[in-house]
């Protein structure tokens, strides 16, 4: 094995064995055989080659120096540097830096379910959770003051406002609270098991507070092909009903006929047939026939995911019906 990669073996194994800043330290003074130093937050640290702690000085020198996430690190070589120096130096930035975000599971967490993060990023980031790529886990939508103990946790900014998301391994206890439970996934996949989970939160009610996203079989499908942003016609049709229609039309879906929609509305029955012909021209299809039950289905299933801000602005341009 040629020295350079001697000298990363050496690193990865001081990173994987947990060592801290006087540890890697060391470690680049032992390679080196010279002082190592750091500097981290504005604080200095150095170490001898003896693992010694090198009296103070004003005037070391810094070769080779390189900057760091949190500072920088250097060796004190005077004279010709060795033919390591520039790796030493270099492994020895890298694992500080991974140090640093060894103890930032937030940041790790919101990047390892970041569509947006290349494969490469977000499997550095669950090295930073101790999680390997092939890893089983799911992520956990809950609202942002909802914490899951000894799970890293994060809250993150969606269309739907801030939610909570929260790392589910096989051991993770569902919480009893409203939470949506994302699908199961490699943990390299993190992302779309943090998409099902937030469709499965935004379809949590009082009756049902905490919904597995992989209970909603081809429903899951159709929710990640929806845009909130722009709902389709059948979607705006539902959110421009007030109260009252929107009750009246699940109504007249759910029932066998409109005679038993009217006695459990308490309604005239030819008073709801004039109210089913005009659902119909407003909805644009008749809700009572299969198709348009399939159609209503959809929609209002949809519309529970889109963004708030749409239905707000609807409900300004719509002016208010009365019953």
């Amino acid at each position: 094995m040629s020295e350079p990669l001697k000298v990363v073996g050496y690193f990865d194994t001081l990173v994987t064995a947990g060592a801290g800043v006087d540890g890697l330290l060391r470690g680049a003074a032992a390679l080196s055989g010279v002082v190592a130093g750091a500097q981290r937050h504005g604080r200095v640290s150095r170490r001898g080659p003896e693992d010694t702690t090198p009296p103070e000085a004003t005037d070391h020198p810094h070769a080779p120096h390189r900057e760091c996430s949190t500072g920088s690190v250097w060796l004190e070589r005077t004279g010709e540097p060795h033919a390591n120096d520039e790796i030493i130096v270099e492994r020895l930035a890298v694992a500080l830096d991974l140090l640093e975000t060894r103890y930032d599971p937030v940041g790790a967490l919101e990047t390892a379910i970041d569509p947006a993060r290349t494969l490469e990023e977000r499997t550095t980031a669950l090295a930073k959770l101790s999680i390997t790529p092939s890893s089983r886990i799911r992520i956990i939508a809950t609202k942002p003051n909802t914490c899951l103990s000894d799970t890293p946790s994060t809250a993150v900014p969606t269309h739907h406002g801030i939610l909570r998301a929260t790392l589910g391994k096989t051991s993770t206890e569902p919480p009893s609270t409203p939470a949506g439970l994302g699908t199961w996934v490699r943990a390299d996949q993190a992302p779309r098991s943090w998409e099902a989970a937030m469709i499965a939160f935004q379809l949590t009610e009082p009756g049902m507070p905490v919904l597995d996203a992989s209970e909603l079989g081809t429903l899951l499908m159709l929710a990640r092909a929806h845009d909130p942003q722009e709902p389709h016609d059948d979607i705006r049709n539902l959110m421009r009903l007030d109260t009252r229609s929107a009750h009246i039309l699940r109504t007249l879906v759910e029932t066998d006929s409109i005679r038993s929609a009217a006695t459990e509305l308490g309604m005239h029955h030819s008073t709801l047939q004039a109210r089913h012909e005009a659902l119909t021209r407003e909805l644009g299809y008749d809700p009572r026939t299969t198709t348009g039950r399939i159609r209503y289905g959809t929609a209002e299933f949809l519309r529970r995911l889109t963004d708030e801000r749409v239905a707000q602005e609807e409900t300004l341009r719509s002016p208010h019906r009365q019953s």
